[in-house]
């Protein structure tokens, strides 16, 4: 079950907040932990066990790990920590890199080992770094250990961000778990927040994902320069309208629920050098792969030699995390390197270039990126390649390369401004903020004047028939069309 699907829109969410709001505060937790089990089992009954066990084994080994510390003895509460660790790194290379493992071995030795084929659990890679994360900020001290099961079943099931993120550290939410205050003013902005999550997905990502489907079913012999260029555009646009809309859902669902999520993405598309494209995309992986992988290696603490060790190091392992292929590894070195090369070699060059320079040189490097990442297959991945560099077998440009590109133009054009915050500051300027408007916020609309007042009544209420509006035209698509991928669900 995906946020975008009328399953969940018209049966499921009502539902749940019907049965949450109807209980007694105290039960509120319970509520959110069944219907959380469901929401997960609705695709992968059998994986409900799995995620039951890591709950169990990282509330358990949090407790050991409070005891322990209470106690003086770091030694033991250093043993309960690894012993999660462990379990969960388990779980996940099993699950998710045995195969990879069978093949690689295979390949090398020339023999044939049968694939496992197993079902990938949906959002494993999510809620393994936030159970891990749990035990090691309780053993820090940075975080108080939950002793309520159900609590803290509830934190590692949460639905609004269970199977794509943000990945939410406990310590971010660990008062929320036990005193959170619903309000309406929390509950209209989640319902904004979540209408432009599903506008994003629905009417951008869904549409440009089509085109770029239909261009990778191109074969090598009928793919041109021109046509590959377009294909990798939609999909930078597909792979962040799809990611960024569903964290925008999945932060809009917590507001529902009284919960107040950490951003995930902050106009990536807007940077100027690769390592501002990273601290603004998918920032919830990034800070934790700092807090919990680069920090403890050591950082930037230790010189110069240590330091490159360290980023290549987060950079193979983040490439792992979103695959087991070869290409995920890759592309994981590929910017890897480029961050090195960032901080040590040119970074100082990037400042001095002008702004539209530095956008440009970042806009390729991230698209060539996405080349790597949207294919398992390394020969289709290098075929496209060549194609993008002007080697295309097909030539530069045919008649239907130049169609979908003409054709596709106003929904790259509205893609890109709706990519970058000038879009959101006009919003909020034309249309008032949409948040404010709905909660009441300095004022709302019951509390405007004339005058001045009046322009504002005018602007925000333009803000909620536009909202609606995207409301509208989402239910319409979805109704309409079968096509609604979602791309995370495969990490």
């Amino acid at each position: 079950m995906v946020f975008s699907s009328l399953l969940f829109l018209f049966r499921f969410l009502p539902l749940a907040l019907l049965a949450y709001y109807a209980a007694p505060r105290k039960w509120r937790n319970l509520i959110l932990f069944l219907f959380s089990l469901v929401f997960y089992a609705w695709g992968e009954p059998v994986y409900v066990v799995l995620i039951l066990f890591s709950t169990l084994t990282d509330y358990t080994a949090g407790r050991m790990v409070s005891y322990f510390n209470g106690q003086g003895n770091r030694k033991y509460a250093r043993m309960a920590v690894f012993f999660s660790v462990c379990v969960n790194l388990a779980l996940l290379g099993f699950f998710k890199y045995a195969d990879f493992f069978l093949q690689t071995v295979s390949s090398i030795f020339s023999i044939d080992i049968p694939a496992l084929e197993l079902a990938l659990p949906i959002g494993i890679s999510f809620y393994t770094f936030q159970t891990m994360s749990y035990t090691i900020d309780v053993y820090r001290g940075d975080a108080k250990v939950q002793k309520n099961f159900i609590a803290f079943g509830a934190y590692v099931a949460l639905f609004p961000q269970l199977i794509a993120g943000p990945i939410i550290r406990y310590k971010t939410v660990a008062e929320q778990m036990d005193c959170r205050r619903e309000t309406v003013d929390l509950f209209f902005r989640g319902i904004i927040r979540f209408t432009a999550g599903l506008g994003k997905k629905v009417l951008l990502a869904n549409q440009t994902g089509m085109l770029w489907s239909q261009i990778a079913a191109y074969s090598a012999d009928n793919l041109t320069t021109a046509a590959a260029w377009t294909g990798i555009i939609a999909f930078t646009f597909q792979i962040y309208f799809d990611f960024s809309g569903y964290s925008d859902m999945a932060i809009g669902l917590g507001y529902l629920f009284g919960f107040s999520f950490t951003e995930n993405f902050d106009y990536p598309y807007e940077s100027k050098s690769i390592t501002e494209f990273w601290r603004r995309w998918h920032i919830s992986l990034g800070t934790w792969f700092k807090e919990y992988v680069y920090i403890p290696l050591g950082g930037n603490r230790k010189g110069m030699a240590r330091q490159m060790c360290n980023i290549g190091i987060v950079w193979l392992l983040t490439g792992l995390w979103h695959g087991a292929y070869w290409n995920f590894v890759l592309w994981g070195v590929y910017y890897g390197i480029l961050l090195v090369l960032e901080k040590f070699v040119w970074g100082r060059v990037l400042k001095r270039l002008p702004a539209w320079v530095s956008h440009v040189y970042t806009m390729l490097i991230v698209m060539i990126g996405w080349s790597l990442f949207s294919w398992q297959d390394m020969r289709d991945s290098a075929a496209y390649m060549h194609a993008l560099f002007f080697h295309a077998r097909a030539g530069i440009a045919d008649r239907q390369a130049v169609y979908l590109l003409l054709s596709n133009a106003l929904l790259f054009l509205i893609a890109a401004a709706g990519s970058v915050s000038l879009c959101k500051r006009t919003a909020v300027r034309y249309l008032g903020n949409g948040d404010e408007v709905l909660s009441g916020q300095n004022g709302g609309l019951k509390k405007r004047g004339f005058g001045k007042g009046s322009w504002r009544i005018r602007n925000d209420a333009a803000g909620i028939v536009f909202m609606t509006a995207v409301l509208a035209a989402s239910l319409a698509m979805l109704v309409n069309s079968s096509y609604n991928p979602f791309l995370y669900f495969r990490f």
